[in-house]
């Protein structure tokens, strides 16, 4: 695919082969940001695991110290007594029936979706199509819990999750272009320590293979692993 004018602008700004450290990473980030609006910053790792090694499967959860920059639409599948206390933490939606019987119809407005132990047996009717969509709440994902009050919260606070895909890459958002240096830097330390903190105990010696920032539709900008996991 031919890339764009401002595209090719910002790839001149990065030196071919370069790895850098995460300091100077991040600062190029908003120097190689090629659209209009506030860009997300986007982190991709490549681990050495074997995805189809159900002992090699990397998956977490983690709190950015800064959010993402995002307003996550999250919703909870709670009981009657529960859907007060999850509207107050900041879901879009509460409930279990009617809003099963929502889901059902074809409604999926909502990025995120939380459940108590009690509701789980309720959405077999909504299992696949959550599923699909990669919204099926789960405890390993940390969207199961009893404790719906500080599930949502720490959501709506920047929790995001990880999660190794078939080529052994994770992809995920930590801020906008707009934040500070020092906030992005500081969530993408807290990422990549909760991911180094999953990797399984059948994983010998090199776990991460490579870093790569990029912003929407910008460059990648490759750190030097070593220094940025010393670091």
């Amino acid at each position: 695919m031919a890339h764009g004018k401002k595209y090719r602008a910002a790839v001149k700004l990065l030196e071919s082969g370069k790895q850098y450290s995460l300091s100077e990473a991040v600062s190029l980030l908003r120097k190689t940001s090629t659209v209009k609006f506030d860009a997300s910053c986007e982190v991709h790792l490549n681990l050495a695991v074997d995805p189809k090694q159900a002992d090699q499967m990397v998956r977490g959860t983690v709190v950015l110290p800064h959010g993402t920059g995002k307003d996550v639409r999250v919703i909870a599948f709670v009981t009657e007594a529960n859907e007060k206390v999850a509207k107050e933490a900041g879901a879009s939606e509460a409930g279990l029936e009617t809003l099963i019987q929502k889901i059902e119809k074809g409604w999926l407005d909502f990025d995120v979706a939380v459940a108590e132990p009690a509701a789980m047996k309720s959405l077999g009717k909504v299992a696949k199509i959550l599923g699909q969509k990669g919204l099926m709440p789960n405890p390993k994902a940390g969207t199961v819990n009893p404790d719906v009050k500080k599930t949502i919260g720490e959501i709506k606070k920047g929790k995001v999750e990880f999660r190794v895909d078939k080529l052994s890459n994770t992809h995920n958002v930590f801020g906008k272009v707009s934040f500070d240096e020092k906030n992005l830097e500081e969530n993408l330390r807290a990422f990549v320590s909760a991911v180094v903190g999953a990797k399984p105990v059948s994983v010998k010696g090199t776990f991460v293979n490579s870093i790569t920032l990029a912003t929407t539709m910008g460059p990648g900008i490759h750190l030097d692993v070593n220094g940025t996991l010393k670091g």
